[in-house]
Formats: C-alpha cells, sequence, structure tokens
C-alpha cells in the first residue's frame, strides 16, 4: 500500500516563492475551499507533475510555471510503501528530478525516461492513467475510465489487478522471438555455408590424390621461380649497398661544407651592416651643415672630402657583398647537392628494408612449398588438410545442435505467448474478478439511489438495464447519472486494489464533483459512502463550503492574496 504523507510546491502556477505544504495523511476526510482562481486544484497538478512529471490539467509542462517569478517551481512529494519511506523532488527552471529511498538518493547515472520507468514501474507500481482512476477523479480535464478507449480501461484495470506484468512479458517474449528468428536465421547459414565447405575440402583432398605429381611438379615450379627471384633481390640489394657507398663517399664533407656557408652567411651580414652605416655617414654629411650636437658649423671642404671618403667606402662594401653573394651561392649549390647523397642513401636503406622482409616471406613460403612436395611425395595427405575437415565436421555438428535448441526456443516461447497474450492468462483473471467487480459497481450504484444494472464485459464494454430491463449506454444518462457511474467504478477500482493490494493507497482526491453533477441526494448518499472507508485520506475540492463544511473532519481554505495563492488557516 501506498501511504502518501504529504505534497509541498513552491512557484507552481499561482503559488508563489514559498512552500505550499499539505499533510496527506491528518485526516480521514479533508474539504479544500476557496474562491474560483484561488489555486484549489493546484494540489492536482502538484501530485501528478511529481509523480509524472505532466499536469492534471489540460496545459503544457512549461505553463505550470509560476508566470511572476518565473523560476524555481519545485514539488516535493513523501509517501511510504511497507518499510521504505520514499521522497520525489521535481522541479522547473533549473530542472530536477530526484528520488530518495530511506533518505539515500537513488542512482542518477539513467536518462529521465528510464529514471521515470524506474519511479512508476518499480515504486509506484502504477502510470499516470491508472493514478488518474484510481486517485483523482476531477471535473474540468479529467477523462473518465468509460470514456477512455478499450485498450485504454484494459490497461488501467491490469494495473489494478497487478498484471501488467503479463504484457511487459509478452513483450519481452515478443523481442525473444525476433531475436530468435534472427538466430535462426544466421544458425541456418551457417550450416549452409558449413556443409559447402566441407564438401569443396573433401573434393580438395580427392582432387590432390589423383593429381599428385601434377601438384609437385606445379609447387616445384613455385619453389625455383622463388629461389630465382630471391638470387635477384639479393643482387638489387647489394645494388644499393654499393650506390650508398659512394654516396656517403661524397657527403663526408657535410659539415665542413655546413660551417663553411654558414661564415659565408655570417660575413655577408657584417658587409651588409658596414655598408648601412657608411650610407648613413653620407647622408648625415649631404644633408647637414651644422652638426645636430655640438651645433658648430661643419666646414664645406671638410664635408665634401668624407662624402667622396664615404662614396669609395660604400663603393668596396657593395663590390664585397656582391663578390660575397657569387660565393655563397655556389657554396650552398654544393651543399645542397650534399643533401641530396644523404636523402637518397635513406631511401636507399629502407628499400634495402622491404627487400630483405620480402625475401625472408619468400623463404618462408618456400619451406610451407616444400613440406607440401615431401608430403605429396610420401603419399600422405597433409596434417593440416586433414585437420580443416575435422573441424568443419565438427562446426557443422554445433550449428546443427544450435538449430535443434533454437526450433525448441521458439516452440516454447511461441506457446508462453500465446498464454500471455489478451485472449489468453489475463483474460481468464480479468473473468474471475469481473463478478466482484460488477458486484461492487452495483453495490455503490445502489448506494447513491440509483437503481440500475450495471455489467462491464471482458473487452470493459458495458450493458446498462433498468429494472423494466431497458437497455442503455453511458452516454445515453443525465451528466449527474454519468458522476455517479465513475463514482462507483472509482471507489469499486480501489477496493479491488486493496484486495489485491496492487495500486492500494491512502488517498483520495475529488475534484468539484459535488459542485456540478451531484444533486442534495446524491451528495448525502456519497457522503455516507465517504464515512465508510476507513483508513483512507480522501480530500474534497468544492466550492459548497456553506453547505459541506461541517460534513468534514478538517478544511483547507485558500486564498488569493496579492495574487499569489495561500493556505488560510
Amino acid at each position: 500500500m501506498i501511504v502518501f504523507k504529504y505534497v509541498r510546491w513552491k512557484n507552481l502556477l499561482s503559488t508563489g516563492n514559498q512552500f505550499t505544504e499539505i499533510q496527506l495523511d491528518r485526516n480521514p476526510t479533508t474539504l479544500i475551499i476557496g474562491e474560483n482562481g484561488s489555486g484549489k486544484s493546484t494540489i492536482l497538478d502538484a501530485l501528478c507533475f511529481g509523480l509524472f512529471g505532466k499536469p492534471f490539467r489540460n496545459i503544457n509542462k512549461p505553463q505550470l510555471l509560476n508566470s511572476v517569478n518565473m523560476a524555481g517551481c519545485e514539488v516535493e512529494i513523501e509517501f511510504k510503501i511497507g518499510s521504505k519511506n520514499i521522497k520525489v523532488i521535481r522541479g522547473i527552471k533549473p530542472n530536477i528530478f530526484e528520488i530518495y529511498i530511506n533518505g539515500k538518493m537513488y542512482n542518477q547515472d539513467a536518462n529521465v525516461r528510464d529514471y521515470q520507468k524506474y519511479l512508476e514501474q518499480q515504486i509506484l507500481k502504477l502510470n499516470y492513467r491508472s493514478f488518474t482512476q484510481v486517485v483523482i477523479l476531477g471535473s474540468s480535464t479529467f477523462i473518465p475510465f468509460m470514456q477512455l478507449k478499450a485498450k485504454q480501461r484494459r490497461e488501467v484495470v491490469e494495473d489494478i489487478l497487478d498484471i501488467q506484468i503479463f504484457s511487459l512479458m509478452n513483450m519481452l517474449l515478443k523481442q525473444k522471438l525476433k531475436t530468435i528468428t534472427e538466430d535462426q536465421r544466421e544458425a541456418k547459414y551457417s550450416v549452409e555455408l558449413t556443409t559447402e565447405k566441407i564438401t569443396l575440402q573433401n573434393k580438395y583432398i580427392d582432387d590432390v590424390k589423383k593429381n599428385k605429381n601434377k601438384l609437385i611438379k606445379e609447387k616445384t615450379k613455385l619453389v625455383t621461380g622463388n629461389e630465382e627471384e630471391i638470387s635477384n633481390r639479393q643482387e638489387k640489394i647489394g645494388e644499393l649497398k654499393q650506390s650508398n657507398d659512394d654516396l656517403a663517399f661524397n657527403s663526408k664533407q657535410e659539415n665542413e661544407q655546413s660551417e663553411k656557408v654558414q661564415k659565408l652567411k655570417g660575413l655577408h651580414e657584417q658587409l651588409k651592416v658596414r655598408r648601412s652605416a657608411t650610407n648613413k655617414y653620407i647622408g648625415f654629411f649631404e644633408n647637414n651643415d651644422d652638426c645636430p650636437t655640438c651645433e658648430q658649423h661643419i666646414d664645406e671642404t671638410f664635408k665634401e672630402n668624407m662624402i667622396v671618403s664615404k662614396k669609395s667606402e660604400y663603393e668596396k662594401f657593395d663590390s664585397g657583398i656582391k663578390d660575397l653573394l657569387g660565393e655563397l651561392e655556389k657554396q650552398e649549390t654544393i651543399y645542397n647537392v650534399i643533401q641530396d647523397y644523404i636523402q637518397q642513401i635513406r631511401e636507399n636503406d629502407a628499400e634495402i628494408g622491404k627487400i630483405n622482409y620480402s625475401i625472408k616471406e619468400m623463404e618462408k613460403f618456400n619451406a610451407t612449398l616444400q613440406t607440401e612436395i615431401d608430403q605429396l611425395q610420401s603419399g600422405e595427405i597433409s596434417k593440416e588438410d586433414t585437420n580443416k575437415l575435422k573441424e568443419l565436421k565438427k562446426s557443422l555438428k554445433s550449428f546443427e545442435k544450435q538449430q535443434q535448441k533454437l526450433r525448441e526456443d521458439q516452440t516454447y516461447a511461441e506457446a508462453v505467448r500465446n498464454m500471455l497474450q489478451d485472449t489468453g492468462i489475463k483474460t481468464k483473471i480479468i473473468k474471475q474478478y469481473l463478478p466482484i467487480m460488477n458486484k461492487l459497481i452495483n453495490t455503490y450504484l445502489t448506494s447513491m439511489e440509483f437503481y440500475v444494472n450495471f455489467t462491464l464485459d471482458e473487452k470493459f464494454s458495458e450493458t446498462i438495464k433498468s429494472r423494466f430491463r431497458d437497455e442503455f449506454t453511458y452516454e445515453s444518462f443525465s451528466e449527474g447519472e454519468k458522476m455517479r457511474i465513475d463514482l462507483a467504478l472509482l471507489f469499486t477500482w480501489r477496493a479491488v486494489a486493496k484486495m489485491k493490494n496492487s495500486t492500494n493507497t491512502n488517498l483520495l482526491m475529488l475534484d468539484e464533483i459535488f459542485d456540478s453533477s451531484l444533486d442534495s441526494t446524491g451528495t448525502d448518499e456519497f457522503l455516507k459512502i465517504l464515512n465508510t472507508l476507513g483508513d483512507e485520506n480522501v480530500f474534497v475540492i468544492s466550492h459548497k463550503q456553506d453547505m459541506l463544511v461541517d460534513k468534514f473532519k478538517s478544511t483547507i481554505r485558500f486564498q488569493k492574496i496579492k495574487n499569489f495563492s495561500h493556505v488560510v488557516e
């Protein structure tokens, strides 16, 4: 049994930044009252969002966020199942989804979808649809059981009877059958392929026996040809090594030549610096009549002599640089040639390595050929060939056993799956409970002074007859009569759940059922039913506070204060 203890929320719909908390196990009956828009029904959205990540009413999830604060929406729900205390925390902006079991957070490595599946299937053991059929009866967006599609009706009842496990098993078996079919296809292919390999291997051995001399000749020819090729490749290695010796001799001067080039480059830079300095002197005397430092006048004759002298010096430097560049180019050419020699040596070494590897492989191949020639000459089939045939036959036997096992698994899985179909074991269980369900439905209808015979069949289609045997459908009744049927079904599902201890819970939420469809007689009769529920905690949301307030053990009043919903004591 799920015993809900409390729900608290903030920044949800019209609720502000302070938590609103409702104790769920406090009183047997609690009336929730308040003006329209005061936030009474927010508790339903809080419960559904906290447990299932979706609102109760027909709005989008982002619309749950308080439109003023626009952040920090959070719902906490605590409940007990057996010895386990469970708390679920869910929020928007930031997104939060946490499950605590006896104070310890459940592993969050799984994605949100799998985390939700764990909460529904392993902890609650009911989904959103079943929750809204067994725990909540609403007046606005709630879809009564009789308005659900046949498949959805069946899912609700299967949850209540705790037989959804058979549907899960059926789904798993369907996947298993798919896997078996794929494995059978692969096993069949393996058998066919291995059989073909055995045929070819037998043919090969027969051919070896029949064509022994021809094979010896062919293999001997291969050996001879390989030996010739090995000899040619060894000669090639000798040529490459001689080439390397010649190149090495010519490249011995690499370091010396490198130093010579570097010296010439250094001298070139020095001459360029001196030429530049000389050019600055020339520019100074050409552009200045007075010394900029001491401000004394420079003699014209001295100026002219200095200009002539420095220009002559500049020409010598310029000529020297040109001569030096010519020599540098010559020495760099020599150095580049030496580098080409060295690169060629590296390439030759790599080629020698490749040829040596190919020679070793050819020698190994020749050794294998020679062994085969020796075996042929002795009249024996190679051990390798006979072992290969043995292994193929062994593999074939294994594949055939696998095939047989898969056939047996398929037969078993198909038989079990037929049992797990809707027409199988689940229907048998449902048929056992249908008389109880129908009896309970009619008992509750009679308690609310609605005198009809209401019967559900195994497909959960209704047959409704009056005391005069007139037949009706659910849709043929008034809204008040429909509400009575909805209530009778709700109490029936809860009673059956309690019998099965499946979706049994202390919590029952009724939203405005007194306000629209139930007349005064129906209301009184319904209240009598509520008082017989025993240890359950019933919350009724209503506008009829004056008529109902004295009929409940406790009252919770919601009020809008400065556009935010509050619980008022």
